[in-house]
């Protein structure tokens, strides 16, 4: 039997690592990247420098054109506009994590859009790039609509040590991932400010409910919300200083500047386009999200973290 073809799409850290999750999975992988340049003669990535590549891995400038299984892995915001130049016809996962600035629209909802009738699902859990490129321990979930499709792609992917589940629930899976990024900012910053660690398991604790709350509003199932892409998710996101929106919420705790932090940086922070994009979701769907609200506004400018602290604690008491 001839093995898969599985074409990454984005060479950032994520992107290579998955492609070289591919190829330990026995799969023909190809890896598009914007700038094939970005290969050094070592066989390493930029984004994933030290990380060689497995020989199998085929890295080049131009769009797949066949294959059994395309990975998406460049940033939310990016995604429409290279997705849209895709005309291979095969299975479409969205590994980003976010909501598209304009229009609102989780990934699946994007490539759905894009590609009307092709399958479409998306892959998230709690993983950093450089732990699944080495080959450590983790687990992810791969979920669309169609279970048996789901655990099809799973299987041409997984590993012993990359444990892929299968899921058939993509819209609460897509919810989780993009929440975990803004919930991470909160956390990073209630850090950085020095409001102790109880405030920073509070944060994440209700943030879970808020995404249970928003991934029900919008068809999927609360349930997702306990699994790899929620809080499996958002502990990793909320706790691991590798984390860039963890990171990014530190540094806002202490007083940098949005512009000045960006600026520093040459990687994407999905939780900041994501925030402000995820509450106008929320609101439209007429759920409650205090603390992804809290982190728009911040972002956004409109309050700081003070008013961002005094509006979560003025909050009239409930029930749990």
């Amino acid at each position: 039997m001839s093995p898969a073809r599985i074409a990454v799409v984005g060479a950032g850290a994520w992107g290579t690592a998955l492609a070289i999750q591919a190829a330990r999975a026995g799969a023909a992988v190809s890896l598009w990247a914007r700038d094939p340049a970005s290969l050094g003669a070592d066989r390493c990535m930029a984004r994933l420098p030290g990380v060689v590549l497995p020989d199998g891995v085929a890295v080049g400038g131009a769009l797949p054109t066949a294959a059994d299984l395309v990975l998406l892995a460049v940033p939310m915001q990016h995604l429409r506009r290279i997705a849209g130049r895709l005309a291979v016809r095969a299975p479409l996962i969205a590994c980003c994590k976010g909501v598209e600035r304009d229009s609102h629209r989780l990934p699946i909802e994007v490539l759905a859009a894009l590609h009307p009738g092709l399958p479409c699902g998306i892959l998230s859990g709690p993983n950093f790039a450089g732990e699944v490129a080495a080959g450590l321990p983790a687990a992810a979930v791969l979920a669309c609509a169609d279970a048996v499709l789901a655990r099809r792609l799973a299987a041409m992917l997984a590993t012993p040590a990359f444990r892929l589940y299968a899921g058939d629930d993509p819209v609460g899976v897509a919810v989780g991932a993009a929440a975990k990024n803004v919930v991470a900012i909160a956390a990073g910053a209630a850090i950085g400010a020095g409001y102790g660690e109880n405030a920073r398991a509070a944060l994440i604790t209700r943030g879970v409910a808020e995404l249970s709350r928003l991934i029900a509003a919008l068809g999927g199932r609360p349930a997702t919300a306990a699994g790899l892409s929620g809080i499996g998710d958002l502990v990793l996101t909320c706790t691991g200083p590798a984390s860039r929106n963890y990171s990014l919420g530190v540094a806002l705790g202490r007083g940098q500047a949005l512009p000045d932090i960006l600026a520093a940086r040459s990687t994407v922070a999905e939780g900041v386009e994501t925030a402000p994009a995820l509450a106008a979701r929320a609101a439209a769907a007429g759920v409650p999200v205090p603390v992804i609200e809290a982190v728009a506004l911040l972002l956004m400018g409109r309050i700081d973290l003070a008013e961002a602290r005094a509006r979560l604690l003025s909050r009239p008491l409930g029930s749990e």
